[in-house]
């Protein structure tokens, strides 16, 4: 799950991306990339357009089946059989993408997981579906149910493979929400989707994933996609130096093109951002003045891990500061929010994190306000209580 904070340098990306001069336009119809870990929205092209996502919709059967696993309504030696509806959608005789089950046979479900996985089986989608729900008509409900519960705002599942249906929709973004929330859920599933070949019934069928097969791409995972209508795409996810990014793209035209232009656009994601870890939770950012407390000051403190994604031409130059309205009055409970972190790096909006105090400050008695007051009337308080304050503070 992501922290408050990851929340919030998402939202304070996603309203500008960032195109460096060297960004280049893929040739794809629609695509995003993001950085994994923050969210940050590096380039897009209609990320919000519906589209037909052909078999990419798959990435949401299979998160339907793990969460029925995890959940032990199934089991991966549990046999399951295939049938006569299953076979005719996605059998051989179909013309589709097919795992070659046949009707009335029983599968194992670790079987038809890499059947949908590495070899796109159509059939094993259904078979699955039938499993879960009953029905591939109920499959679909809950796929749309779940969904919508994951933020997934303009997708519509009509059936479990991807086969083409008007009101059968996904967009980039969507696909982007379901891969990070796939790879973050299920890391003991999500491995399968590196694998390059699965064989079954004697049948060996690669997988169909070009940046597996690239040398340094760092790719592990995830689904292709073609039809007619949807054209070429792909949902894919590579780490490279710790560092992992989300691409989806669609509507290439040719097998060759979404080999080139995908590999192309996470090259560029890679070579031109960087990540840099500005705080990590818990550490002392710089202290507030605190008035009339019985401490002249309050460490402010940063509660969770902070990490930007930035241009790497601009991944030094950041201006860090802390403003609040101060002095501080007494009293301050621990941890209360009295103050925030503004980052500023060129290109950028500016990222807002609030700060808490590390102590709690109790006010000063009765004498002590006097004394306070006699000392001000020589020397003058520091400042008004409620007046603005700015510090600068080094980034790491």
């Amino acid at each position: 799950m992501k922290s408050p904070f990851t929340i919030l340098l998402c939202a304070a990306f996603l309203a500008a991306a960032v195109r460096p001069a060297a960004a280049i336009d893929i040739k794809a119809r629609e695509y995003i990339l993001l950085d994994f870990q923050t969210g940050t929205l590096l380039d897009a092209k209609d990320a919000d357009r519906r589209m037909p996502p052909s078999s990419m919709s798959k990435l949401m059967t299979a998160y339907m089946t793990f969460l029925a696993l995890k959940s032990g309504k199934l089991k991966l030696d549990d046999q399951v059989t295939v049938s006569r509806n299953a076979w005719q959608i996605g059998g051989a005789a179909s013309g589709g993408s097919t795992m070659f089950l046949e009707p009335n046979t029983q599968v194992k479900v670790e079987d038809l997981i890499r059947g949908m996985i590495i070899q796109s089986g159509n059939d094993a989608c259904v078979v699955l579906a039938e499993a879960i729900s009953g029905s591939e008509q109920e499959f679909a409900e809950t796929m749309n149910a779940k969904a919508k519960e994951l933020g997934m705002t303009n997708t519509h599942f009509v059936n479990a493979t991807g086969l083409p249906d008007d009101n059968h929709y996904m967009t980039p973004r969507d696909l982007a929400t379901l891969a990070k929330r796939l790879i973050t859920e299920f890391p003991e599933y999500y491995t399968i989707y590196s694998e390059t070949s699965f064989t079954y019934n004697n049948i060996t069928q690669g997988n169909r994933n070009p940046l597996l097969y690239r040398v340094g791409s760092g790719a592990d995972g995830l689904k292709t996609g073609h039809t007619e209508i949807a054209g070429y795409g792909l949902t894919a996810s590579a780490m490279r130096n710790g560092r992992r990014l989300i691409m989806v793209a669609n509507g290439m035209n040719s097998i060759k093109d979404r080999d080139e232009e995908t590999s192309k656009l996470l090259d560029w994601g890679f070579r031109e951002f960087t990540n840099r870890e500005l705080f990590k939770a818990g550490d002392v950012v710089t202290t507030a003045e605190v008035w009339l407390g019985d401490a002249s000051d309050v460490e402010l403190v940063i509660p969770q891990d902070v990490v930007i994604t930035v241009p790497r031409a601009n991944s030094q130059a950041l201006d860090v500061k802390v403003v609040y309205q101060g002095p501080l009055p007494a009293p301050i409970a621990k941890d209360a929010e009295v103050a925030k972190v503004i980052i500023n790096v060129k290109d950028l909006a500016p990222i807002e994190i609030p700060l808490h105090a590390a102590t709690g400050v109790g006010r000063l008695g009765f004498v002590g306000r006097l004394k306070a007051a006699a000392q001000y009337i020589f020397t003058g308080p520091p400042s008004s209580p409620g007046t603005g304050k700015a510090v600068t503070v080094p980034a790491k």
